[in-house]
């Protein structure tokens, strides 16, 4: 099965959230989104933009690649 058809949670978002104490209010009010797309990003039904992830990113001051999980077989 390709990557993009697989289920598996693409983005770390919901954890980076949490690990910071934040709330998707709060990452909605931050980038100027709608809570329901954030939770959408959250449950990995759809996937925010590089940029976006980039923003967020900037938001908490990580790398980019801490929203990201791997996409390797470990």
């Amino acid at each position: 099965m390709p990557i993009f058809m697989s289920k598996k949670a693409i983005n770390r978002l919901k954890v980076v959230l949490a690990e910071n104490g934040k709330t998707n209010k709060w990452l909605a009010e931050k980038l100027n989104k709608n809570e329901t797309t954030i939770s959408r990003w959250c449950t990995n039904e759809v996937q925010p933009s590089l940029d976006t992830l980039l923003e967020i990113a900037n938001l908490f001051s990580i790398d980019v690649k801490k929203l990201i999980n791997s996409t390797l077989e470990e």
